[in-house]
């Protein structure tokens, strides 16, 4: 699983003119999913996502978590970070099949709110356009 995590002011996502999901500050996370991920890596991400120390604290130093600051999350799907680049043209066999992908996200999303966060969304698979106002600009690279 893989994720591209973005400390945001604002963000919001929108399917065909009409916003499905929005957040004030807090994270904007993309999220791909993998062909051989599991429940485990879902848990380990949500675990890793929710924990991030990445917001500053009274010193202007990156030691707060999305709890420390009442953060939320706006989840998006996006399967093209499992993209084979090896040419010009993409190809994304490298990503997991939506049978496997769905359930995933779904479990990701559902481990954030256990741990009492907001979380919006996107819709997987559909065609979005995500908006955000990045603050720093901060954005981390995350595996499991």
């Amino acid at each position: 699983m893989r994720a591209v995590v973005t400390r945001v002011k604002n963000a919001r996502v929108e399917i065909g003119g009409k916003i499905n999901g929005a957040i004030e500050t807090g994270l904007l996370v993309l999220l791909g999913v993998g062909p051989d991920d599991a429940e485990a890596q879902a848990d380990k991400m949500a675990d890793k996502v929710c924990g991030l120390r990445i917001f500053e604290d009274e010193n202007e130093r990156m030691n707060l978590n999305l709890a420390a600051v009442g953060g939320a999350l706006l989840v998006v799907s996006q399967f093209t970070l499992y993209a084979d680049t090896s040419s010009r043209r993409p190809g994304f066999s490298h990503a997991a099949k939506p049978d496997r992908a769905i359930p995933l996200y779904q479990r990701f999303m559902a481990q954030c709110r256990e741990r009492g966060f907001v979380v919006e969304h996107g819709e997987f698979g559909a065609d979005m356009q995500v908006f955000s106002q990045n603050d720093g600009p901060v954005t981390i690279l995350l595996e499991v």
